[in-house]
């Protein structure tokens, strides 16, 4: 027969356990998010592009076939702002480096924030997509009227082309998005995102 000191020692440490078990699953909640944003700018998982240097001269494959890469802008509707690309869309040879810029307006009565989020289309694509220099995930904040010039400076890894799923098509599209900024991230609702949403200037 235990006594009853064994007993309260078992279910002192049962709570203790359980205690901790909560402590941990909160813990990894919290760090999940960060964590799956690390993943996919390393992998490229989900459409997100990778981050990298300018390649050298040495990179550029001449004999690689080109690919021809759309640029969709959108702006969130509680984000009085203008968005666009000076084009629409560039041809890129794998390896060489390409700078597109970007211009947003702020058509409101009031200073405001935002941030913009992006991806690739096919998802698979987002491997190969190296960013070197981009606006996205920064904050900026326009006054009334005020306009702004961001450069993207990207390049498509050439092993794209040797990608026995995805190798042989020839177009992709990165899309972004401006959200209002809140607390220095995308204060997203996605309900609230008008697709293609391209305002005069």
């Amino acid at each position: 027969m235990r006594s009853s000191g064994s007993t309260g020692n078992g279910a002192r440490w049962t709570a203790i356990a359980c205690a901790g078990l909560v402590l941990g699953m909160t813990g990894l909640a919290f760090a999940s998010v960060p964590l799956y944003d690390l993943f996919c700018k390393a992998t490229g998982f989900d459409g997100t592009p990778v981050r990298g240097v300018a390649p050298g001269l040495a990179l550029a494959d001449g004999t690689a076939k080109p690919l021809t890469v759309h640029f969709d802008t959108n702006v969130a509707k509680t984000l009085s702002w203008s968005f666009r690309p000076e084009t629409r869309s560039v041809s890129a040879t794998p390896g060489e480096t390409k700078t597109v810029f970007f211009t947003v307006k702020n058509n409101g009565l009031k200073p405001a924030t935002g941030i913009a989020t992006f991806n690739v289309q096919p998802d698979l694509m987002g491997a190969y997509f190296v960013k070197v220099e981009c606006f996205c995930f920064s904050e900026h904040t326009l006054q009334p009227g005020e306009s702004m010039d961001f450069p993207l400076v990207f390049y498509v890894d050439p092993k794209l082309r040797r990608d026995p799923d995805i190798g042989g098509l020839d177009e992709m599209t990165l899309s972004y998005t401006y959200f209002a900024s809140k607390n220095g991230a995308p204060a997203a609702d996605t309900a609230s995102v008008e697709a293609g949403e391209r305002k005069n200037f």
